[in-house]
């Protein structure tokens, strides 16, 4: 295992609290939601790190009492893991689900681990997009949904995020060090990574608020990403349609 990993393991368990030691006769648990792009994205970073979890579908107008004992938040996707010592480490931010599994086994190396400043600016990315980018995805959808006269200034407002990521996917933005006009394909270099699988659920979402206008936009790179993950077997996989949990 590279050190680089190793030293990123350890931090992240010690920030959040994970002990080292696991029980190999219990699997880890997720409440997950099919359509939420959160619990989406935690399914996919699991799938990517090959990590085997009992997945159990809940609806959120009805939370099982067993996910609301392993956290008060009540969100999804909740991964409650098993210690050796009886208790369980709860991993209940989607993002986090995703680190915890490709520190667990990353084979792909989804998080670049031969650059040192690979991981940084993924997180960045990712954050600018949680923070910016999905506000106006919302406002985006609501107008939409409830045909308001703004639908064109909220799309607008999602474009700026777009057009960035198109840029990325084309070579025009020159992180990860390859050279201006340097066709890419993922978004931060020739090689996937965690930013893609991240963003993936979102820009599903974006993409089908006004799926006309998205067919014949302007986004040629982004268009083939994503079009990429969705005929892709790992999205049919974690797309799997689960029966209701009931304990």
């Amino acid at each position: 295992m590279p050190e680089a990993k190793s030293e990123f393991a350890t931090e992240f368990s010690q920030q959040h609290g994970v002990k080292p030691e696991s029980r190999r006769d219990q699997r880890p648990i997720l409440y997950s939601l099919r359509n939420c792009p959160y619990a989406m994205r935690g399914r996919i970073g699991l799938y990517k790190a090959a990590q085997d979890v009992e997945v159990r579908e809940v609806v959120l107008s009805n939370k099982p009492d067993a996910m609301i004992e392993a956290s008060a938040k009540g969100t999804v996707p909740t991964l409650v893991l098993p210690n050796a010592d009886g208790t369980n480490t709860v991993i209940d931010e989607s993002l986090d689900v995703m680190l915890w599994a490709l520190h667990q086994n990353d084979p792909e190396d989804l998080l670049h681990q031969q650059d040192t400043a690979a991981l940084p600016a993924m997180l960045a990315l990712i954050a600018t997009f949680d923070d910016g980018f999905k506000t106006q995805l919302n406002a985006y959808k609501c107008a939409k949904r409830y045909r308001e006269n703004n639908v064109v200034e909220c799309r607008q407002a999602c474009e700026a995020y777009i057009q960035d990521l198109e840029d990325r996917l084309g070579g025009g933005n020159t992180d990860g060090g390859l050279e201006e006009g340097q066709s890419k394909g993922f978004i931060f270099g020739a090689k996937e990574s965690l930013a893609d699988i991240a963003l993936l659920p979102f820009i599903r979402q974006f993409s089908k608020v006004e799926r006309k206008w998205y067919r014949e936009s302007p986004y040629p790179n982004l268009k083939q990403w994503l079009n990429g993950y969705l005929q892709s077997v790992m999205f049919n996989k974690v797309m799997t349609q689960y029966e209701l949990w009931k304990p």
